[in-house]
């Protein structure tokens, strides 16, 4: 991301979400009852609902939280009934956005998404229009303030593990991933008691767009800002050398 550091991001992000503590224990609680409807309660044998649990972990969602969701679907598994959407569309200067929304309101979601890519100067696109200016990979980010391993060490778990990337930053390590070998490779290190500060599988843009003009920037953080206040938005990726 031309020099910037991605753990700088996700901190920003969770400062942000701090805030917002609310917000990010709605969007995990949404996931994990999905994940206990696909594939029951148990997360020995439901990987999916393995990988929301060591999301949740990486948010600061306490133990009893996470139980307590769990509980809740499993014995109310009926009424989840949230369905996955994803939109693509441009922010300013072509600027692409990837929105996924789990809702239980399909009008409500695309109402407010369309909303927010309005008032930014946006507009919503057909499905495919820009992700395929992504690449979905399995993502996690080890702050090195909280993990005093030898680069190598860390290195050859994840490549041992499946992994198909790794890339010191200066405050991180990024650890890349094919999906279906995100959830192998979390949980090698997870054996190994590494902490992680983000775990998720994502989209990652194959070239990044640059705002040079104040106006830009206002409406880009403006579609941002009211995507992130979206309940039913769980995650917003985009292009946007921020």
């Amino acid at each position: 991301m031309s020099g910037h550091s991605k753990f700088a991001n996700i901190k920003h992000k969770k400062e942000k979400n701090d805030a917002a503590k609310g917000k990010v224990f709605t969007i995990i609680g949404r996931e994990i009852a999905v994940a206990v409807k696909e594939g029951g309660p148990d997360p020995a044998n439901n990987s999916k609902l393995r990988d929301v649990i060591a999301k949740a972990k990486a948010n600061n969602m306490p133990n009893d939280t996470i139980d307590r969701g769990i509980k809740k679907a499993a014995g109310d598994a009926n009424s989840v009934n949230y369905v996955t959407i994803t939109y693509e569309g441009y922010g300013p200067s072509g600027t692409a956005i990837i929105v996924n929304a789990l809702t239980d309101n399909k009008n409500r979601t695309a109402s407010n998404v369309r909303n927010a890519f309005t008032k930014g100067g946006g507009n919503v696109g057909t499905t495919g229009c820009v992700s395929y200016m992504f690449d979905e990979k399995g993502q996690i980010i080890i702050a090195k303030e909280d993990c005093d391993m030898d680069a190598d060490d860390l290195m050859m778990i994840a490549l041992d593990a499946g992994a198909e990337d790794f890339n010191e930053e200066e405050d991180s390590f990024e650890i890349l991933t094919a999906p279906d070998e995100f959830t192998a490779v979390r949980e090698a290190l997870e054996k190994e008691n590494i902490p992680m500060a983000e775990a998720d599988v994502t989209m990652i843009p194959q070239n990044y767009v640059e705002l040079t003009s104040e106006d830009d920037i206002k409406k880009m953080n403006r579609i941002l800002d009211m995507l992130d206040e979206d309940d039913d938005v769980q995650d917003v990726y985009h292009n946007w050398d921020e």
